[in-house]
């Protein structure tokens, strides 16, 4: 059986020193063009979560209607109290609430949806209310998501690193052939990718017996970038320089 071929060599930088060639119809020499040195390099970062949204749900069920609307009410207060007292602001609190009639009863039920920007806070506010609420408020796991602005911040981020990169190539090359690198030709962004994380969506379909670091990990959210970059080459390095 013939061994496998070897894998294409990959080229990340080329100096393009070759004279242009004499145009058909002139005579005279080669014109040498400006120097330069052609290099791709690339990047891959990641983002945590920036957001958690929890969801509690809690109700009542009595023969007067009155009596099953306080019951649910004065736990409402209680949870709207406990976050504003954590910094949590107002316009980051959802209520939804539905009353029914159930056979001779009345039913009050209500969720309350807390979006969290500071992940300490939220685990403080989910233990203050599981301690002095008990079973009469069910809360959800957290769900962790990216805002779109932080989605956005990751996309630049990544990409002015890869440029970074790809000028730290270019620089070293130059340096192997006692050259000085000059300003940037051409930038080319040549392929971006992203994959993970979670958008802003109501549903989860992660498994409540995961822990909080795994939740955080699994809505993490990655992306990469891979440019090509052109750069002028000034001339020979001036060592004296390097040396002060």
């Amino acid at each position: 059986m013939a061994p496998p071929a070897p894998a294409p060599s990959r080229v990340f930088a080329e100096l393009d020193l070759a004279p242009s060639p004499v145009p058909e119809g002139r005579v005279g020499t080669p014109v040498l063009p400006g120097r330069e040195v052609h290099v791709s390099g690339s990047a891959e970062l990641s983002a945590r979560p920036d957001r958690a949204r929890v969801s509690m749900r809690l109700g009542s069920r009595k023969e007067a209607a009155a009596e099953a609307r306080s019951s649910v009410s004065r736990r409402l207060q209680y949870i709207a109290h406990s976050a504003r007292l954590r910094g949590i602001p107002e316009e980051n609190m959802t209520v939804t609430e539905d009353f029914s009639r159930v056979e001779n009863t009345y039913q009050m039920e209500a969720e309350v949806c807390i979006i969290f920007s500071d992940f300490g806070k939220m685990q403080n506010v989910c233990n203050l209310l599981t301690e002095k609420l008990g079973t009469s408020v069910t809360i959800s796991p957290p769900h962790f998501y990216h805002t779109p602005e932080a989605i956005d911040t990751l996309r630049r981020q990544v990409c002015v690193t890869a440029v970074g990169n790809t000028r730290r190539k270019a620089q070293e090359v130059c340096r192997l052939f006692g050259q000085a690198l000059g300003k940037p030709l051409l930038i080319k962004e040549e392929e971006t990718k992203e994959w993970g994380g979670h958008i802003d969506s109501h549903l989860s379909h992660s498994a409540d017996s995961q822990t909080l670091q795994e939740r955080i990990q699994n809505a993490t959210a990655y992306a990469s970038c891979r440019v090509f970059a052109v750069f002028e080459i000034k001339g020979k390095e001036n060592r004296r320089s390097k040396l002060l």
